[in-house]
């Protein structure tokens, strides 16, 4: 098998050389509502302690959420969700200031006024759910800035996405979008080396579209960018384990490191310590695959 070329994302200042090892992506939700850990981080001091935790376990990015999108989730006001992310995102660019590399900051948004104010404040990166549709303003932002992008697929929206997903081909249909949505924003003067995307896994699909997902992940590289998966604690894991959200670690690490094998350039994650772990064996076994093996 060929090894394949890395590829460099820029996020604002910093550029992330993508290769073997997938890069680890901590998860930090500052809401009351999130499906697997909501409220416990809602404080900005206790956010913060769990950053700087995420960042010691070796997370190459921190994402930091004010808004759920748990299926059934409602929209939150622009300040209301500002207020939650950016007080963070500030003190975590103090905090990690002093390290060599920091882990790159990430605001996970819709809205680009939020994003704007998470930019200001010290972030680079934007994990969009709705791939820059949602919010007309947000492409704008993301140029001003030169932040990178994650665009994400969804079907219909965090309300709405559970009501019977349907698709002729879930693959096809999903690369296509994804690499229709890098071509229109490189069109509207995005740079192609700050875009990644994402098959959004469990965002208006059934247990088999993510599944088909994840086994034809080589499908999602026709435009060149990194592939990110988020698969940590969700609950298709739950229906093919019969486990509740806090006991799907296993399950999650398991998928993950499937994703990773299949191409997934970063993970997006809940234990990083683990994710960080599995990743330096599958980065071996990579490494491995041109070599010679000992006789």
């Amino acid at each position: 098998m060929n090894r394949e070329a890395a590829l460099l994302w820029r996020c604002g200042g910093r550029t992330l050389r993508v290769g073997a090892r997938p890069l680890i992506m901590g998860i930090l939700n500052v809401t009351p509502d999130s499906f697997s850990d909501g409220g416990r981080y809602r404080e900005p001091a206790a956010a913060v302690a769990h950053g700087l935790a995420l960042a010691r376990d070796g997370a190459d990015i921190l994402d930091v959420g004010g808004e759920s999108t748990r299926p059934g989730a409602a929209a939150v006001p622009v300040d209301e969700e500002s207020a939650r992310v950016v007080p963070v995102i500030a003190a975590l660019r103090r905090a990690l200031a002093d390290r060599p590399e920091p882990p790159v900051l990430s605001v996970d948004t819709r809205k680009a006024a939020v994003a704007a104010r998470a930019l200001e404040a010290g972030a680079s990166l934007i994990n969009d759910v709705s791939a820059l549709t949602h919010d007309p303003e947000m492409a704008a932002v993301a140029r001003r800035y030169g932040a990178g992008v994650i665009l994400m697929h969804m079907r219909g929206d965090p309300t709405t996405m559970q009501l019977d997903p349907r698709y002729d081909d879930v693959v096809a249909e999903v690369a296509a979008y994804l690499a229709a949505r890098v071509e229109a924003l490189c069109a509207a003067g995005l740079a192609r080396e700050t875009l990644a995307v994402d098959p959004g896994i469990g965002f208006g699909k059934t247990v088999e579209h993510n599944l088909c997902l994840l086994a034809r992940l080589d499908a999602l590289k026709a435009p060149g960018r990194p592939v990110v998966v988020g698969v940590s604690r969700k609950s298709f894991l739950g229906k093919l384990t019969g486990r509740d959200v806090a006991e799907r670690e296993a399950a999650s690490l398991a998928a993950m490191v499937y994703a990773a094998l299949r191409g997934a350039h970063v993970v997006r994650v809940h234990d990083v310590r683990a994710a960080r772990d599995a990743a330096a064996v599958v980065a071996a076994l990579r490494a491995t695959e041109e070599g010679a093996c000992p006789h």
